[in-house]
């Protein structure tokens, strides 16, 4: 899991912002929210302009160069404007079965890294700087490798989870946790247009991916559970199956007659079947065409999934209540710099604090 991201002069977060999971609070209430005492399942509110899809493109930087994933192409301008630095820094921290992996590097752009080094068990086990072409790695195994190589300007953590057949032991075990963990992390939209970023390689169409899973009468019966009441069928046309509604005078594609809200639905629900085997998923904006109780469903739904962390950004306050999560799970981002709601007042919240209105209020002023 993730427990502590920080990200320096990119995009709009000039100064170093650091984003801690590390610490929930000792609430008995929504405990599936955390996980091996770490936040799990969160909600970042923050007003527009104040970074909350940069926070998500920044956690996500990690898998332009880790993985052959899918990739984002919206990270431009990379650094920030007002900065005369000309690279960021970007610094994780994750923990597997007890071990604590540090890894942090820097760029000058998504694919130009300057320099990496990975820590594991509190012990350097991999460094290399891209600019004077230096470096070594302590990993049991990957002695042979030829890191030094100018033919081979990838990260040199990739190039040995490429490359290098490790030797079984702790440290290369959770070496092989924290590749695995990247490989499956997840970031996506509710609109179809502007895509998605890791956990998988290609673009497949959302109604080919709920056909292919065998979907069709659980997606149909996900959308009756939200009042939308289609009955849905197949169809092959010129060799592609497509996604139809059927009617009393016929059938209509799915895509023609759905709505933005029903859309966004069809994409939330594609991913959805997906979750479980993925590790850290960031969905921006999710709810951006939802009405309130569609928002709080999708949410109990997200609740359910285990062992894998799922943060999302919204605007909609009804959200920020103590029957969906806790006060540590919610999350304030503004003038660079991210806290919870718990964190960011002085007064002792308790299950039956009404955080909506404290937070109208101006009780939490992320100081």
């Amino acid at each position: 899991m993730i427990t502590k991201f920080s990200v320096k002069n990119f995009k709009n977060f000039k100064e170093k912002i650091t984003w801690d999971l590390s610490q929930p609070c000792s609430y008995e209430f929504n405990s599936e929210a955390i996980e091996n005492d770490c936040v799990a399942k969160g909600i970042i509110y923050g007003p527009n302009g104040s970074g909350k899809t940069n926070l998500g493109l920044a956690v996500f930087d990690i898998v332009l160069h880790l993985t052959d994933k899918n990739k984002l192409r919206s990270y431009t301008p990379y650094v920030n404007m007002d900065s005369k630095i000309d690279n960021a820094t970007f610094e994780y921290t994750f923990i597997f079965d007890g071990i604590e992996v540090v890894y942090e590097y820097s760029k000058i752009y998504e694919d130009e890294l300057l320099y990496e080094v990975l820590h594991i068990a509190g012990k350097e086990v991999l460094s290399y700087n891209f600019i004077e072409n230096t470096g070594y790695t302590t990993l049991q195994g990957a002695e042979t490798l030829n890191m030094l190589s100018y033919e081979n300007p990838i990260s040199r953590v990739k190039f040995i989870k490429s490359n290098a057949i490790l030797e079984d032991n702790k440290i290369n075990n959770t070496f092989y946790q924290f590749v695995n963990f990247v490989d499956k992390m997840l970031m996506f939209y509710s609109l179809d247009t502007r895509g998605y970023q890791g956990f998988k390689l290609g673009r497949k169409s959302i109604t080919e991916g709920i056909i292919e899973s065998g979907s069709v009468k659980d997606f149909e019966n996900f959308l009756h559970e939200q009042d939308i009441h289609y009955e849905l069928v197949v169809k092959e046309i010129d060799g592609e199956k497509r996604l139809f509604c059927k009617f009393e005078n016929g059938e209509a594609s799915f895509w023609g007659v759905a709505s933005t809200g029903t859309r966004s639905l069809a994409i939330f629900y594609y991913w959805y079947i997906e979750m479980k085997s993925a590790s850290f998923i960031y969905i921006d904006e999710f709810d951006a065409f939802y009405h309130f109780e569609l928002a709080e469903h999708i949410i109990r739904k997200l609740k359910e999934i285990k062992g894998c962390q799922i943060f999302l950004s919204t605007h909609n306050t009804d959200l920020m209540t103590n029957d969906l999560l806790r006060p540590d799970c919610y999350f304030l981002i503004n003038d660079n710099k991210i806290k919870t709601v718990s964190s960011s007042t002085e007064k002792e919240l308790r299950k039956a604090h009404n955080l909506q209105k404290m937070y109208k209020a101006g009780a939490f002023n992320n100081e």
